[in-house]
């Protein structure tokens, strides 16, 4: 079992202490500290640093902060502490931007129809507030799914390291291609230049379809992945060497 590096150490000690503290003090900062969408008024640029310190459930840390010890472990002992850290906080900050852009792209979308139907800025506002939208039934093409989408884009925040993992995870299938990983559900090893592609492509069908289970954000993974990648490949072509 490898030992816990540094900077992991102090990650995992963060992210528990803003899971649990709350919890017993009886907090929500849910709406300082999480991801929102840009026009809620909860949203706040910091968020997209802070986000990756929440959790919404036991299950989701648990994952995630294994995910990075078991992952990370290995990049720290190569890259060493000062550069891990930056390539955690680069790739879960380009998954939070990826994930909004996208968020972004999809409100408009529906945002557009809502106006072509003839409804005002204050119609649609009502919608975004009161979640209702019987008054305009009549003349609204979106259905009742789509609607619903809409409405969870503007209201629902992102929580969770996720992105940051997913970059830490490619990053570690780029250097360690022959190791051998497997998931619960599917419990046989594979390679991890085969594994990890497997896991991105499930991410981007569930991100594009409507087949997720779950309140998962599968384009914030994806973001993580991407960003990881990018910054992890320019590593290898340029050699850079151990930051203390």
């Amino acid at each position: 079992m490898p030992r816990l590096t540094e900077a992991i150490k102090h990650l995992i000690i963060i992210n528990v202490i803003l899971f649990v503290a709350p919890q017993l003090l009886k907090m929500d900062l849910t709406n300082v500290l999480a991801l929102h969408f840009p026009q809620n008024e909860h949203f706040g640029v910091w968020q997209y640093i802070t986000h990756m310190f929440m959790h919404g459930s036991f299950p989701h840390i648990l994952f995630n902060m294994y995910a990075l010890w078991a992952f990370g472990t290995p990049l720290e002992q190569i890259w060493g502490r000062n550069k891990f850290l930056f390539f955690y906080f680069s790739a879960g900050l380009g998954a939070g931007l990826i994930y909004t852009f996208v968020n972004y792209y999809q409100f408009n979308g529906f945002y557009e129809i809502l106006t072509q139907n003839g409804l005002s800025v204050t119609d649609i506002n009502s919608i975004l507030d009161t979640g209702i939208y019987t008054n305009y039934a009549d003349i609204i093409t979106l259905s009742k799914q789509e609607l619903t989408e809409f409405y969870n884009l503007y209201h629902t925040p992102a929580v969770g390291a996720s992105g940051a993992v997913y970059g830490i995870l490619v990053a570690f299938g780029m250097y360690y291609k022959d190791a051998k990983l497997a998931l619960i559900f599917f419990p046989i090893p594979i390679a991890a230049k085969y594994f990890i592609p497997l896991i991105l492509l499930g991410d981007l069908f569930f991100g594009v379809t409507k087949y997720s289970i779950g309140n998962i954000a599968h384009f914030a993974h994806i973001g993580g992945a991407i960003i990881g990648f990018i910054i992890a490949l320019y590593w290898r072509k340029n050699q850079f060497k151990r930051w203390k």
